[in-house]
This record gives structure tokens, sequence and C-alpha cells, in this order.
């Protein structure tokens, strides 16, 4: 449980571990660098929650991205059975997992920083 806590507050570790891992394992950079974005999305998901939670006073912040991955997963779902009359749940769970990275990512920086901010303005 502690190395969780550990890779879920410094989500970049994970990534540069898997990243470097699969590098070395397979020699590919852009199959190293998917590898590394699903599984540092897995820690981003939790590490976004709780740094939302503390930064709005909340206890909503893992509901909500739970709910916005359900409902990406719906538009991009509803998106390829308009396009294709079919679906294929693979390629939108994949999809959406790699855009939550990416939202995850910018989110992480986002709430740090404010966080940061939020702290240093009380020292004042």
């Amino acid at each position: 449980m502690g190395l969780f806590i550990v890779l879920s507050i410094l989500p970049f570790f994970p990534f540069f571990l898997v990243y470097w891992g699969m590098y070395v394992w397979k020699k590919d950079k852009p199959t190293a660098l998917r590898m590394a974005m699903d599984v540092t999305t897995f820690f981003l998901v939790f590490s976004v929650s709780a740094l939302f939670n503390l930064t709005f006073d909340s206890n909503f912040g893992f509901y909500l991205t739970l709910i916005l991955i359900l409902i990406a997963l719906g538009f991009i779902g509803g998106a390829q059975n308009r396009l294709k009359g079919k679906f294929n749940g693979g390629r939108m769970f994949r999809a959406v997992w790699r855009m939550a990275f990416i939202i995850m990512s910018f989110g992480y920086v986002l709430f740090t920083l404010f966080g940061l901010f939020r702290y240093f303005m009380k020292q004042m």
C-alpha cells in the first residue's frame, strides 16, 4: 500500500520507470511511450482525485473522475457507432484512457501549482 501511495503522489516516477523498462525490453520508443502512458494514467486518476479533494475541500474527486471517464466512453462509443455502425470496445477504452492521461497530467500540474500557491499565501 505504501508503494502505491508514493507512486500516486509522484506519478511521473511510474511513467519514467515503465518507459525505461519497456524501452530496454522492446527497443521500441512508441510502444514504450504508450505503455508508460497507460500505466501512469491509473496513478494519475487517484492523484488528481486527491488533489481535487484537497483543493476544493471535497470528497467527490474520485467519483467526478469516474463520471467524466464514463461520459467520454459514451461519447466515443456513440461516435464509433454513428461512423461505422458498430463500436470496438478495446479501441474506445484505449482512446479514452490516453485522453485521460493528457487531461489528468494537465490537472495534476494545475492542482499542484494551485495547492503550492495556496500554501505560500497562507504562510504570508
